[in-house]
């Protein structure tokens, strides 16, 4: 039976069923775990760090990386001559040098975060060289800002960080000086929590989420706006259909009726924007509107889509970074959750700016966004979400008080 040939109770518990098994570890993992467990007990001397410097490793994309930025703005605050300079991939670049905050930028290949696959040592010889490459620039600390990064732990180790902070996580731990537990509370509060060491106690209440758009960057969306010649005082409002995971995706149809019904009901110019892989996803949830929709995917800048969203009246996607983005240049937004928890990773901000809308399966969030080879049909928990209750979040925010 595949799907919807399950009734809805017994797919909740095959689910359940799943992700347990899928969170207990593999032998292959295991053996890797011995294998770090072991390098932990490693004497290795201490780096010669001149200047205090702190090194942020934070491996990920685009929302995990902006959801990193206000605890190096309250570290930054408390502490303006100390350096501090991230450790990231390439993917991330752009957003992290964004932040004046921020004094350098490293770029390493990071392993597990890109799609070709490598070959099995790579990982450790990587991180051999880049502990040797942190050791010559010489840091005093390092924050660990992803949970269960210990790739990023033991690189740390390696280039003899004298203090090292990140999470109370199986094979991150060991590595770690100062090891925090890790709570099911929001992630950019869970980060709060790693620059306390530098800042004393923080309230999450008082912290606002801000990127900083490049004048560059609002100029060239200025243009475009004029461009795509949209009707005098009309409402813009933004579609970012894509996610990093097919279990976060919508159907196209439903993006597509919503897209139709905000146009007509808000006289609403419509934007969809993506990256040039998700092109044919969006030309295709275009081609689905009633009225005119604009299909903005391609290669825009972070700062220019940033620019864009900073000018719309919302938008709208499944839980991804856009989102987060959106939710940094303070453009009120709808989020479409499955099977990533909102309590940890709804954009942040007034609750009466954002939106979350969620199905009630009974098997999320279950934190897996990787279903492997598992039939999607299985994983409704974002497509059985109707269009009525995205069209009634948006109803909400824009007619509310602080629109």
């Amino acid at each position: 039976m595949r799907g919807w040939a399950l009734d809805r109770e017994a797919l909740v518990r095959r689910n359940q069923r799943m992700t347990e098994t899928m969170r207990k570890p593999r032998a292959r993992h295991r053996f890797r775990d011995a294998v770090l467990a072991a390098i932990a007990k490693l004497p290795i001397p201490p780096s010669s760090a001149g200047d205090k410097r702190l090194l942020i490793i934070r491996p990920d994309h685009l929302g995990d990386v902006l959801l990193s930025t206000p605890a190096i703005q309250a570290i930054k605050r408390r502490h303006p001559l100390l350096r501090i300079d991230a450790l990231c991939g390439e993917w991330s670049a752009e957003v992290v040098a964004s932040y004046p905050e921020i004094d350098r930028v490293l770029t390493v290949a990071l392993p597990g975060f890109k799609r070709e696959a490598s070959p099995p040592h790579s990982p450790w010889r990587l991180a051999w060289d880049t502990g040797r490459m942190l050791r010559r620039i010489g840091y005093s600390s390092a924050i660990v800002m992803r949970p269960d990064h210990w790739w990023g732990a033991l690189v740390a180790f390696l280039a003899g960080i004298e203090q090292r902070v990140g999470y109370d996580v199986g094979n991150v731990a060991p590595f770690l000086t100062h090891a925090y537990a890790l709570e099911r509370r929001h992630a950019l509060e869970q980060n709060l929590r790693l620059a306390e060491a530098w800042t004393g106690k923080l309230d999450a209440g008082d912290v606002a989420l801000r990127y900083p758009v490049p004048a560059a960057d609002a100029d060239v969306i200025e243009r475009r706006l004029k461009d795509w010649k949209r009707s005098e005082g009309a409402a813009l409002i933004c579609i970012h259909p894509g996610a990093g995971r097919r279990s976060k995706l919508w159907q196209p149809e439903k993006w597509g009726a919503v897209a139709s019904e905000l146009a007509a009901s808000y006289d609403a110019a419509i934007v969809f924007t993506g990256t040039t892989a998700e092109s044919v996803m969006i030309d295709d949830i275009v081609g689905r509107v009633k009225s005119k929709a604009i299909a903005a995917a391609g290669p825009t800048t972070i700062g220019q889509l940033a620019a864009l969203y900073a000018r719309s009246n919302a938008v709208l996607g499944p839980d991804s970074g856009a989102l987060h983005l959106a939710a940094a240049v303070e453009a009120p937004t709808v989020a479409l959750f499955g099977p990533a928890d909102p309590a940890e990773f709804a954009p942040w901000g007034d609750p009466r700016r954002h939106a979350v809308v969620i199905s009630d399966i009974g098997c999320r969030p279950c934190r897996i966004l990787d279903w492997r080879d598992d039939d999607q049909s299985y994983h409704p928990c974002v497509r059985e979400i109707s269009v009525d209750s995205v069209l009634a979040a948006v109803d909400r925010l824009l007619s509310g008080p602080n629109t």
